[in-house]
Formats: structure tokens, sequence, C-alpha cells
């Protein structure tokens, strides 16, 4: 089994993965488990709307001794992490009685699908390359030139060029060749040579680092689309690694590929990507060799993707070893499909570390830049792998950033980052040299502070005047209406560019006290550094899920998937058998929601469960003793 160290409370741990059984692991090339957190991060349109977490872990799972006497759990080092009262989760809008279940307990539990701009429920059930008539220089070659150059192409050939004289010498008749080559032989490069008053076109490899950074553009026929646009799947393994890996097969720069919105790591999702001169021959090429990943519904249009631009996404979740009767289970559902749940920004948002991400945040918007250094860098209780830990200690001891960053061997995470750019610009030009972290990354931090001042905001709301629209309230259009319904109202993330509710005369009920609070001037959230100006937006304090739908299955082998993946049905792999006597419960449930909403926050409301790590890790350690 394979283990990941990490260090809790100055003791070296060993923290089991537990995978599906059977499914498969992830190839040398795609494999970054060690790894923090490289990819630039922005706002998911569900689950992976989280800020960027200093030690990028995976969700905790079981429990671990490492053979010490008083060996820790892993509920026990998470007992620094964040819960729900952390972040300002604290209110239910059903009175349906509660009941435990394990969420997420093994990735495939939760699948996501998502929702095009046309309300397509995206799916991976077809792997074939679309038809295209043939191209014209299919038949320019010889059977022997085409043995050559492959020969060639391969680095079989004891030559390093093909010659090919052109008999029918046009313009017209070289250009083809020369096509034909390109588009058949990749890698090749082509010129023109005259011999004796001969023309010759010859092959050669595009040799080089130059050449591999940025290959040259492969005839391309004027009547297909310049996109390609296809249906990724993935297994446990969030949307940026998968594009970095396919950036990687494909010598491509990441930016090359455009979607629609990112998704979960420890999930099964599908979603469209597109990428720009790339033939679907390569791409379902790639199905070859990649793991966890499978590409295919390949089509070519003439544009790329935009951020945002999906619908929603359609989930199926489901939740293990239930206490909550069918009963019970059957009230809950219903609530969910009739009233809803509180808009929450779910945990995801805030980080898993004793740091949380807010107050990182609420540091930057003060424009205390000594204490954002503090708090990235300076050491913290909890689990933190061991490279993380000397560094810490390096940079409380020394203050050194040069000698701190010696420590890390990825210098790509949060921390080599900041640490990078103060051994660049010096301690006392912090902000440029926290300008040296990505700015998606740099932006969630105050994000993640909105977020938090948002979340209480509406529990305060929902506390005041519970799911009625009163006189005070914000609607999209911008007025104030008691004739509005609860699913009208929205409220806002604090910047200088909204309106506040007018609710008087209820105290606790103002954004001004809240972040007064905080040190913050709610008339002056524009910060003297662009970037970190926050403008504001609105959001529905109530999202009604659509498409909802749930079972409660029996099944004896916890080990087994209980959903039937797309992955699955392609291989012709039976659907999943239960059994109406076995001895475990699950609750199944499918729900489609809009971008931007948390699919755990559905689920809180169901279970009227703290969602958090810290809350499901004492769950799972209990479950599997």
């Amino acid at each position: 089994m394979d283990h990941t160290k990490i260090t809790f409370l100055g003791k070296t741990l060993l923290i089991p993965h537990r995978g599906n059984l059977g499914e498969k692991r992830g190839c040398p090339e795609d494999e970054e488990e060690d790894t923090p957190s490289k990819k630039p991060k922005v706002e998911s349109d569900h689950e992976n709307g989280g800020p960027p977490h200093q030690d990028e872990e995976e969700e905790p799972e079981g429990e671990t001794n490492d053979g010490e006497e008083d060996g820790e759990t892993f509920a026990d080092m998470m007992k620094y992490g964040l819960t729900e009262l952390d972040v300002g989760i604290l209110k239910y809008v059903s009175d349906h009685e509660g009941f435990s279940g394990i969420l997420k307990e093994r990735y495939s539990d939760f699948v996501v699908h998502e929702i095009n701009k046309e309300g397509k429920i995206l799916h991976l059930d077809d792997l074939s390359i679309p038809a295209e008539a043939e191209p014209e220089e299919s038949d320019v070659l010889t059977e022997e030139q085409k043995k050559q150059l492959g020969e060639l192409q391969h680095f079989k050939n004891k030559e390093d060029n093909v010659s090919i004289e052109v008999m029918d010498d046009t313009k017209e008749k070289r250009t083809l060749v020369h096509k034909a080559i390109k588009t058949q032989f990749a890698g090749l490069e082509t010129k023109t040579e005259e011999k004796e008053g001969r023309k010759f076109i010859v092959a050669y490899h595009a040799a080089g680092k130059k050449a591999l950074a940025a290959p040259r553009k492969h005839f391309w026929p004027k009547n297909r689309g310049s996109f390609c646009h296809f249906v990724l799947y993935k297994e446990n393994k969030d949307t940026m690694d998968a594009i970095n890996v396919l950036s990687k097969f494909l010598r491509l720069r990441p930016n090359m590929f455009s979607y629609m919105g990112t998704k979960d790591k420890r999930a099964i999702t599908v979603q469209e990507i597109a990428v720009l001169k790339i033939t679907a021959e390569r791409l379902a090429h790639l199905n070859k060799c990649l793991m966890n990943l499978k590409l295919g519904n390949f089509c070519y249009k003439n544009h790329p993707l935009k951020l945002g631009e999906l619908q929603g996404n359609h989930f199926t979740v489901v939740i293990r070893n239930i206490s909550g009767t069918d009963e019970q289970v059957a009230q809950a559902m219903t609530s969910l499909r009739q009233t809803g749940f509180i808009n929450y920004y779910g945990m995801q948002r805030f980080g898993t570390t004793a740091v949380p991400t807010q107050q990182v945040g609420r540091a930057i918007l003060k424009d205390n830049w000594k204490e954002v250094v503090d708090l990235i860098l300076k050491p913290r209780p909890g689990a933190e792998k061991e490279f993380l830990v000397r560094c810490r200690e390096e940079w409380a001891k020394t203050q050194d950033p040069e000698a701190a960053l010696k420590k890390l061997p990825n210098k790509r995470c949060v921390e080599g980052q900041l640490l990078r750019g103060l051994s660049m610009y010096g301690k006392k030009n912090i902000v440029t040299a926290f300008g040296l972290i990505p700015r998606n990354n740099r932006l969630m931090y105050i994000h993640s502070y909105q977020s938090v001042v948002w979340n209480t905001m509406v529990s305060r709301r929902i506390e005041a005047f519970g799911l009625k629209a009163v006189e005070g309230d914000l609607v999209l259009k911008g007025k104030e209406a008691e004739s509005r319904s609860i699913h009208d109202i929205v409220m806002p993330l604090p910047g200088f560019d909204v309106i506040y509710p007018s609710h008087h005369g209820k105290k606790g009920l103002c954004y001004r006290e809240l972040l007064s609070a905080d040190g913050l001037d709610i008339d002056n959230m524009r910060h003297k550094v662009k970037d970190y100006s926050l403008a504001g937006a609105y959001r529905r304090i109530i999202i009604r899920p659509s498409d909802v739908s749930w079972e409660v299955i029996k099944y004896d082998d916890p080990r087994i998937s209980l959903v039937h993946s797309d992955f699955e049905k392609l291989e012709n792999k039976p659907a999943p058998v239960f059994n109406n006597e076995g001895k475990y419960r699950a609750l199944r449930m499918e729900f489609s929601l809009p971008p931007s909403t948390y699919a755990t926050m559905a689920i809180r409301e169901v279970l009227k469960l703290d969602t958090s790590i810290k809350k499901q890790t004492q769950l799972n350690t209990t479950w599997f003793n």
C-alpha cells in the first residue's frame, strides 16, 4: 500500500492511500501526488472553488499509526482544521430530522457531469474519430517513400534526411508533398532543394529544444474548425492536473486548452475541453497511455470554450452507511427538491490547514504585508508534509528566504513562490515578492475572506427573518420588495460596487459592523494594488436543485463502486448489483445545480451534518475501526 509521509506535532506519520479496489493507478507521467500545488486556480463551477492550499493534500482517509506508543489518528491531526461554524455556515432551511452518513468515502461516490450551455448533460460515450473527407495529399507519396519517412520519423534511418524527387514539377504538386509529409509524419520538417536541375523535397527532423517548446503548426484544412472539442473523463484528478498531463504528452502550453469550469479532484467527472489545432487522431491516441483519464466525443468547432458559459453540473452522489430510515430520507430529499438549500460557500473555499486562507485575505485587504508573510510561512500545528515543516522551521529560525527555500524539493508551491520572491526582491518589497504567486492563487485569498463575510451575513439574515422576503432584502433587479419569495433574494459579497440590504433596527445584520470588527472600512474597498480592489458581487441565498431523484440501496461489499460510470459502460462492464438483504445501506442521490454552487452544501442540508474534513474524518475513522 502506498503512503504519504507527514509530520504532526514533531512526529513522522504514514497515511495510507486507499484507492478503489481494482481501479487503475496513474502512470509515472501523470502521478504528482507528492508535488505541492502548481496549478493556477480559478473560481469553480461547483466543488472545486477552494483557495490554494499551501500544502495541497488529498482528503484524509482512514486511520494510521506510525508505530509509536501514542500514535495519532488522522482525526487527531485534523483537530486544528476548520469546521463549518468557523466559516459562517450555521443555518438550515428545513426542519426534518438529520441523519449520519459518510460523504466521498470513495472518489467514485461523487460523480459530476457538466451541463453545457445548450442544457445537455455531457457523457463520454463515443471514442471514434469524426469522419472527414480524405485530404487531397493522401496519394502523393508512394508506399516506399512512406516507409522511408516512417523510419526517419522514428530515428531508424541511418541517414538524417529523406529526399523525394518531384517528377511533375509544379508548385501545386510540391505543396501537396510538403503537406503530406507534415501531416502524416509528425516531427518532420521539409524544404525544397535543387540538384543538377532537378527538384527534391527533403524531409528532416525539426530538432532542438526550441522546436519542441514551440512546435510548428501542421497543415490544417480550411474547412475544419480550428478547435477540437472533446469530452474529458477523469478519475481522482483535478482539471488543471489533467490538462498539465495532456500538455506534456502533446508538447503544448497548458493555455492552448480551454474549458468552462474546473472540476473536483476526489471524484469521477465528465466535462468538455477544447484545444487549438490538435487533431482528434492525436488526442484519441493518448487513450492508449493515459491512466485515470479518457478522451472522446470529438468534434471540430471554430471557437474555444469560455469559463462560466456552462449551465451547471449534474451530480450523482453516494452517501454510505446512512443511519436514517427510508421515511427520514424521503422527507429530507423532498425538502431539497421543493425548498432547496442555503447557497453557502463550501468548506473547499477555505483550505484545510491550521491557518485559514481567509485570514491571509483579510491581512492583504488591511495592507498588512508582514502578517501575510507570517501567516503563509510561520510554523503551524496540524498535519503537514515533512519538507514544509522543515522549511517553516528554517524561516522561523533565520528569516532567510534562500535558506528556507533550500528545504523545499519543489519550489512551485505557494511557500516556494513567496520565498523566491522574497529572495529576489528583499523583505522590504513584500508586495512585489508576493506577486510571484500566480494571480488566481493570490485572488483566492481575498475571495476566501469575502466568502466568510457572505456566509456569516446570510446566516444572520436567516436567523433574523427565516425564509420569508422582508423589507430591506435585495433582489437581482436591485429594488427591495416584500412580494418576492426567498428564492429571489440575493446578498452581496462586500466591495466598492454593490449596494447593501437595509434591514434597519436589526443589530448584527450590518455589513459595516462586521468589516469594522476586522479592521476594514466598507466605504474604502479599493486597494492601492489594483488586483486587490474588491468590486463585490451578488449571490442568491437559496438554491433549489433541479432533476432531483434518489434511492436507498443495500449492498454487501463496501469496496465496490455503487455508480455505473461512463468508462465502465464503454468497457461493457456490468452495472453494480444491489442486494435487498445487504448489510450496508447507502443513499444514492442525483440533482443538477447552477454554476458556482457547492454540492456539499446541498448534501449538508439533507444530512444536517457538518461537511468539513475535520468532522467527516471522525466519521470515517469510526466507520473503519
